[in-house]
């Protein structure tokens, strides 16, 4: 990741140094659209009923994000932003009571995960300088995961259907617009925080999640937005 910041910035000191305001009147049309692709990584938070001898371990993997981006300006500051999108990731979930279990395979969840995103927030931009333009964005969303979980449940008479398919968060992003020759440009970090519990209730009682009471996930978003 540290490579990228330093591609910010150059990137940056490249822009704020031309001599040329660059698509001067970018900003006055009261409807913009764009597009966006990017990395992610999803955790969870887990709360427990009781204290385990082993807490749940999370093997966190990267996935990508690609999505479409509509602007309506409110104001020279304010814009409401939707911005529906694609996000798939992979991770793993190991239970560490492995007394519990009859083989290591029963230990291991593989958690795979295409959620349909749908935002909508509202970006504060700072006023222009040249040719950059910080910016914060704010709101909330919600998703629907058309992926699964990979574990051996069904061996033990269990159904496999221990989270909620839908989620509803909010987020926080900090960004910078650069506004190239052509285009805008628009990296941006991201925090995602759940808001519902993702574990279903009314769950039998099991080794694999019958002592946790809530999970919430968390995530981190780098889009690269263009305009």
């Amino acid at each position: 990741m540290f490579k990228y910041f330093v591609l910010y910035f150059f990137l940056f000191l490249q822009i704020s140094n031309s001599q040329f305001t660059n698509l001067p009147s970018f900003d006055e049309k009261k409807i913009r659209f764009g597009y966006y692709i990017g990395f992610n990584q999803y955790d969870f938070k887990i709360n427990y009923n009781v204290n385990p001898e082993y807490s749940i371990k999370i093997n966190r993997g990267t996935g990508i994000n690609v999505g479409l981006i509509g602007e309506l300006k409110i104001n020279d500051n304010i814009r409401l932003s939707v911005e529906p999108g694609l996000y798939s990731n992979n991770k793993e979930l190991i239970f560490n009571e492995r007394s519990q279990f009859t083989n290591y395979n029963d230990t291991l969840w593989k958690v795979k995960s295409n959620n349909i995103h749908l935002p909508i927030l509202i970006k504060y931009s700072s006023k222009r300088v040249g040719n950059i333009k910080p910016y914060l964005k704010g709101g909330f969303s919600t998703s629907l995961n058309l992926g699964n979980v990979d574990n051996n449940l069904e061996s033990y008479g269990l159904v496999n259907n221990h989270f909620n398919k839908t989620n509803f968060y909010y987020e926080l992003s900090f960004g910078i617009d650069f506004y190239l020759r052509y285009f805008k440009f628009s990296p941006s970090v991201r925090g995602v925080f759940s808001i519902r519990n993702e574990k279903k209730k009314n769950i039998p009682d099991n080794p694999w999640t019958g002592y946790v009471d809530k999970l919430f996930t968390r995530a981190i978003f780098v889009n690269f937005s263009f305009y």
